[in-house]
């Protein structure tokens, strides 16, 4: 793939040159020359330059979206050639949150080995927006996660529902909150704990009209008292603090074996929708098709059938 579109890239991706440039292993002076290069060359501005980095333009968005793809179909490439030059047989690649990877996608993936041997297997854990970075840069094939409001169709993805899960509270044993149904604002008088980050490089990936409200302002509430992407060290803090945790009921067992108790809500809780993301140039190949019938049917042997 082009030098020049590799590092394009890598600038949009850091959100900064100095540090496009650490992971490159070039001069940031070189980089700059390059970037003001590759604009002269196609004649518009790729990014808006500031004392805290680098952000793209709607040229540079247009530019990322296709480069993106084209560095894709050249990985994807090269890896089918070294599959085949190795004799590798179906190997794959997947993302997923820690609740679908200890729920069902584990057991899936050591089922699947059992019958391909020989297959080499990647599961990247962490948050829905980690993932779609890492399914657009080709790291994986697809992802389990919630269902993205205001996702750009941009993109180019495909969404699957599988199931519908809900939104619960979890905090220590003890809790002022336990022992009675609660409503939300009893829940919103503690500090919340979320295990995702915001990242302001994956702005991109949401609707212009959606961006500054579903980034920017998340660390805004003062009821957010930790963030992170460990689901681990939210738990810890949890059990430490009377902060409430905020996650998906499935994983309550779980946690109640670690200490925390899921608080009974009154009303109706917020449900969300679970599903697959997979990018729709890859529908149809018969990897990525014969995965996802593989994780429809370990989903829908624990959880109910998305209505």
């Amino acid at each position: 793939m082009d030098k020049l579109l590799n590092q394009f890239l890598a600038v949009a991706d850091a959100g900064t040159l100095s540090g496009a440039a650490t992971s490159l292993f070039i001069t940031q002076p070189t980089l700059t020359f390059n970037m003001r290069k590759l604009e002269e060359t196609i004649g518009v501005p790729l990014f808006e330059r500031s004392s805290r980095g680098v952000r793209l333009t709607r040229y540079g968005e247009t530019l990322y979206e296709n480069a993106q793809l084209m560095r894709r179909l050249y990985d994807n490439t090269m890896n089918a050639i070294a599959d085949q030059q190795c004799g590798t047989e179906r190997g794959l690649s997947v993302g997923s949150g820690y609740s679908w990877w200890s729920m069902f996608l584990k057991d899936m993936i050591i089922a699947y080995q059992k019958e391909f041997p020989k297959a080499p297997v990647q599961v990247s854990l962490g948050n829905q927006l980690r993932l779609m970075d890492q399914m657009l840069s080709g790291d994986i094939s697809m992802f389990l996660a919630h269902e993205i409001d205001g996702l750009s169709s941009a993109i180019g993805t495909e969404f699957i529902p599988l199931t519908r899960v809900y939104n619960a509270f979890f905090v220590r044993a003890g809790h002022p909150l336990l022992g009675e149904k609660r409503s939300q604002a009893e829940v919103d008088a503690y500090p919340i704990v979320i295990s995702s980050l915001a990242e302001s490089r994956h702005e991109r990936f949401f609707d212009p009209s959606r961006r500054r409200a579903r980034v920017e302002t998340v660390f805004d509430r003062a009821t957010y008292a930790f963030r992170s992407n460990s689901l681990a060290a939210c738990i810890d803090y949890t059990l430490a603090t009377d902060a409430v945790l905020l996650h998906t009921h499935v994983l309550r067992d779980d946690f109640s074996s670690r200490g925390l108790m899921e608080v009974d809500q009154r009303g109706e809780p917020k449900r969300a929708v679970t599903g697959i993301y997979v990018l729709k140039e890859r529908r149809g190949d018969e990897r990525v098709e014969d995965l996802i019938l593989r994780i429809q049917a370990a989903a829908h042997a624990v959880l109910p059938a998305f209505a």
